[in-house]
């Protein structure tokens, strides 16, 4: 009798172990989180919706998991979705790392595991530069302003529009140099919507037939797409 309920025992844990597991497994560690729920969250629609879950009791490792069609981005959120605390990350098949604290929650997480991500990556570490001189430049532009210097604040505009050019060229070229990652469409989309269409056509064109079959890769083309036929290109 014994030995049934143990068989028993066992075989319910492994088809609930199986029934849980998606083909994304992420894991990790957040430090310091030692009560309350971890989410994993993606965009369905223009809503993000939790996919999984975990409650958390004395212990910061986690484990949670989904399904992935294509590559997508992914955060993860503790009691509840808010704005202040998520943490970003590419998801893609495979099992994925992510290590990060409590105290800077997705300020500068560690993600392993993820190929899409090692992009982005690359992407923010140049980008967070672009982002330092702009907002040195509003600091800039709020004194110009105060002591009403017309001279400074007209350079000022000229030199704003000279890193904004700047900007969207990186961007463009990282994105084609990068073809063959979903992030590149990604990018694209997040970095480059206000952009003359003719730089997110050229990134488009570029994308191999793969990423062009993923989801970021068709948003991308419907993007331009309806983009050209507003403005009546072919």
């Amino acid at each position: 009798m014994k030995k049934i309920v143990a068989l028993l025992t066992i075989t319910i844990l492994v088809f609930s172990c199986s029934k849980d597991k998606g083909n994304m497994i992420v894991k990790g560690q957040i430090k310091g989180l030692k009560k309350g729920t971890l989410y994993l969250q993606k965009m369905k629609d223009t809503l993000i919706v939790s996919v999984d879950s975990v409650k958390l009791f004395g212990d910061d490792k986690f484990l949670l998991s989904d399904n992935v069609e294509s590559p997508e981005m992914y955060y993860l959120t503790f009691d509840g979705n808010t704005q202040e605390k998520k943490l970003m990350f590419f998801g893609e098949q495979g099992e994925i790392t992510v290590n990060d604290n409590i105290e800077e929650f997705g300020f500068k997480p560690e993600v392993l595991g993820s190929k899409n991500q090692e992009v982005m990556d690359k992407f923010n570490e140049i980008n967070k530069q672009f982002i330092l001189k702009r907002l040195d430049f509003i600091k800039r532009d709020i004194e110009a302003r105060a002591v009403k210097d017309e001279e400074a604040v007209t350079d000022l505009e000229a030199e704003y529009k000279r890193l904004v050019r700047k900007r969207f060229l990186f961007t463009t070229n990282f994105a084609i140099s990068n073809k063959d990652s979903e992030a590149a469409p990604y990018i694209a989309l997040s970095e480059l919507f206000d952009a003359n269409i003719y730089l997110l056509d050229t990134i488009n064109n570029s994308l191999t037939d793969r990423v062009k079959a993923s989801m970021y890769g068709k948003r991308l083309n419907k993007f331009v797409t309806d983009v050209k036929e507003k403005e009546g290109q072919k």
